[in-house]
């Protein structure tokens, strides 16, 4: 059965109004292609247009060249089909949280979706089971833990379930603790993931494959091992690891090979 990948950007370019190229990839734009169920690490130096391309899946913006989702291309008549499929996690959990409680923040999609009150209710239930945060339903968001507005932040999306989600530095301002639980979280979550981040470690824990953007442009696309074992590569981009950060090849395996047993 052929089955339509859950991303494909086709020759996409992005200005800004005042005429910054964010995205260019030179002659033809920039192509990336993901499949359904794949966790593509996005990682580049300061103002690569990471995050510009990642506000083209879900349509916030619209540049030239082609970007579909499941198939249905991100046009207006369909950004709400598009915005349900495509869960859009924020940097700063502050642009995704405003309702009086977490129950609210949750249920808004959902009962934007159209859903009833008890059918939105059971979607919050289990979102926030997701993440680890069931029964905080009743208390307000900025009395959580930063980690915990950031998984509730990843709860409101979840609350839709989405077949894509699509993180922008998700692991930013964390302590270890709570990046270390984000990490496990996103680990165990079963859809198409698109990771936005600098952090190089996290996207090695999370991510099967890595693509380098630098200069608006796809630099490099392949396993997360074979890219962040290279240093000549990232060094050319900007990137480095941390002291005393290498990514070791055998738990990977061993993890990919255990999924390979799944499949």
């Amino acid at each position: 059965m052929h089955h339509r990948p859950a991303i494909e950007i086709r020759g996409l370019t992005y200005e800004y109004p005042e005429g910054t190229r964010a995205l260019d990839g030179v002659d033809d734009g920039v192509d990336l292609i993901v499949e359904e169920g794949e966790s593509v690490g996005v990682v580049g130096p300061n103002g690569a247009g990471k995050s510009t391309l990642l506000l083209h899946l879900n349509g916030i913006l619209g540049g030239r060249g082609e970007v579909r989702i499941c198939g249905l291309p991100v046009i207006k008549e369909n950004l709400k089909e598009i915005r349900r499929r495509v869960g859009l996690v924020f940097q700063d959990p502050d642009d995704q949280l405003f309702s009086p409680t977490v129950f609210d923040d949750v249920a808004f999609g959902p009962l934007n979706m159209g859903l009833s009150r008890e059918e939105a209710a059971r979607e919050v239930r289990r979102a926030l089971a997701m993440v680890g945060l069931k029964g905080l339903e009743r208390r307000p968001a900025h009395h959580l833990s930063y980690g915990q507005q950031k998984r509730v932040a990843i709860a409101t999306v979840l609350s839709m379930r989405p077949d894509i989600l699509a993180l922008d530095e998700p692991s930013s301002n964390l302590d270890p603790r709570a990046r270390r639980e984000l990490a496990e979280l996103l680990q165990g979550l079963r859809v198409t993931k698109v990771v936005v981040t600098h952090d190089l470690p996290f996207v090695f824990e999370i991510c099967e494959r890595v693509v380098i953007l630098d200069e608006g442009r796809v630099a490099a696309d392949g396993g997360a091992f074979d890219i962040l074992s290279d240093e000549e590569l990232l060094s050319r981009h900007g990137l480095e690891l941390p002291y005393g950060f290498y990514p070791r090849g055998e738990d990977r395996r061993e993890r990919e090979g255990r999924r390979a047993d799944l499949d």
